[in-house]
């Protein structure tokens, strides 16, 4: 049976050589356009598609390979009798390999200036084609779509004539992941295009960034996949400077952290453990935002992550080094900032550029057996209908600190209290299954320093209790979304306290 290799690509890394190989063990070369071109110019002896179907490529070469003459050497079975004899019938030579990668529609479409026509234009219609009908005939064929793959099928078939069929169905496990990654990229594009906000399915993909050592805990197995063209603003577009490998609860935790600083565009500090900050403060340098953020919590800051939003200093990599972290996370580290805390040999160090835009992506959330899909919470308080319903109106300090406590809190896990004064957190109160608990722990944690300070809650007081809690402690404003049918209760409390309260009519629950 002559030995024939079908090989078109977008992507010619090593395509030259792998060709020159498949040559030299006997391999017929058949190829098209820059593929050939490319082959043959290295001395390589090919033939065109053309040459193999009589029929030239049309429609601007939207058509080349379908065509019987390819898919019939591409599907036959090579044992089955009657499949042999109508390949002798109607002259069709068996493929035995298949080298193609496809229209770097990827690519096109992360051009910032891509017109519609130049997206659809690239995407490859006959290449997933060959692709699939190789992968479905791995028995008998072998289809290589990655560079990195040309050697193990070299190797396998200078070693034994032919390529181990634990290697092929391997190689066609992955053209199957590849060619539906395609088509999601696809679908997604085409789903904008056509302004479908909830489409009958949903198909995603990403890309693997890191296999990690384990989940949440030693007994959990993980990996961290990345969007393509996702967000540039992101923990999963990261640059690492320093320190060891990153772990699944890092990233989760930089992530937080990540999210909270991007509220801010005055220089700002976030430390965040275990999903939640421990600690927020602004002003005006980072050095200063840093270190009320630490001053929030000395305890929990132990072990935590920071995010920083701006590059990150001598002095404040003196501060940074005293204390035991797992991250830091800036736009850029000053040389001297970078000899400091690279004396620290497992500190993760990562850059991000804060001038990229935010791109707008879903939150996906995995149940068992399903997925909840939600657009992010990016509602800020310039986007609220605010009304104060109390007799006193807040001073203009105290609308500074209502303003950044409900920046903060909508990234508190629910139920969530934060008490803060205009530039800092003073206390936090996370994740309790009532209300007041969760105030009683952000005004416990503020202490003397709740007095004057301000409160913000990410639901509605469904009683008056909160506000009680809030007013024992000396709390003089208070920030919640109002809505509940016992409102009046909580008014009445807080006009007799003497508490300015302040209604967003928006909520914040995370989960």
């Amino acid at each position: 049976m002559k030995k024939r290799a079908l090989i078109s690509v977008s992507d010619k890394t090593g395509i030259v050589e792998f060709a020159k190989q498949l040559h030299e063990l006997g391999f017929e070369l058949v190829s098209t356009g820059g593929t050939k071109k490319a082959i043959s110019e290295s001395g390589i002896p090919v033939i065109g598609v053309s040459d193999v179907t009589g029929f030239p490529e049309i429609l601007e070469g939207r058509v080349k390979t379908l065509n019987p003459l390819i898919h019939g050497g591409l599907l036959a079975k090579f044992s089955e009798p009657s499949h042999q004899e109508q390949l002798a019938e109607h002259k069709i030579d068996p493929i035995q390999v298949v080298c193609v990668n496809l229209y770097p529609f990827q690519q096109t479409i992360a051009k910032p200036d891509v017109t519609v026509e130049d997206a659809i234009e690239n995407i490859d219609i006959g290449g997933p084609t060959m692709l699939r009908a190789a992968a479905k005939n791995h028995e008998y064929v072998t289809v290589v779509v990655d560079p990195a793959d040309y050697g193990v099928v070299v190797e396998e078939l200078q070693a034994a004539g032919e390529v181990q069929k634990e290697t092929r169905r391997r190689l066609a496990a992955k053209v199957f992941r590849h060619t539906a990654s395609y088509d999601a990229m696809i679908a997604e594009y085409m789903t904008d295009l056509a302004g479908e906000e909830t489409p009958e399915s949903l198909t995603v993909t990403y890309e693997l960034k890191q296999t990690l050592r384990y989940g949440e805990n030693p007994h959990q197995k993980a990996s961290f996949y990345r969007k393509p063209l996702g967000s540039v603003f992101s923990i999963a577009n990261a640059t690492q400077l320093h320190g060891k490998e990153l772990s699944y609860n890092n990233i989760n935790d930089a992530d937080a952290a990540l999210q909270i600083v991007k509220e801010f565009s005055e220089p700002a500090a976030v430390a965040v453990k275990h999903m939640n900050p421990c600690g927020v403060g602004t002003g005006e340098d980072v050095y200063a935002a840093f270190t009320k953020a630490f001053a929030t919590d000395p305890v929990s800051i132990f072990g935590g992550i920071i995010a920083l939003n701006r590059e990150v200093d001598k002095a404040t990599a003196e501060k940074l080094h005293e204390i035991f972290l797992e991250i830091v996370i800036a736009p850029s580290f000053s040389e001297e900032a970078l000899e400091i805390l690279t004396g620290k040999k497992n500190l993760r160090l990562m850059t991000i550029p804060f001038d990229a835009d935010a791109k707008a992506e879903v939150k996906l959330t995995s149940i068992e057996g399903g997925l909840l899909v939600q657009d992010q919470d990016r509602y800020s308080l310039k986007d609220a209908t605010v009304s104060v319903p109390t007799k006193r109106q807040p001073t203009e300090e105290e609308w500074k600190a209502l303003e950044l406590g409900w920046k903060i809190v909508k990234h508190v896990k629910s139920n969530a209290i934060v008490v803060n004064d205009a530039d800092m957190t003073l206390g936090i109160g996370a994740g309790q299954m009532n209300r007041v608990g969760a105030a009683n722990i952000a005004l416990e944690q503020a202490g003397e320093k709740a007095k004057g300070a301000a409160l913000a809650s990410d639901a509605f007081f469904p009683m008056d209790d909160t506000v009680e809690a809030a007013a024992k402690a000396g709390i003089t404003a208070i920030i919640q979304p109002g809505g509940s049918i016992r409102d009046e209760d909580s008014i009445k409390k807080a006009d007799e306290y003497g508490i300015a309260m302040v209604f967003t009519g928006v909520r914040h629950f995370k989960h």
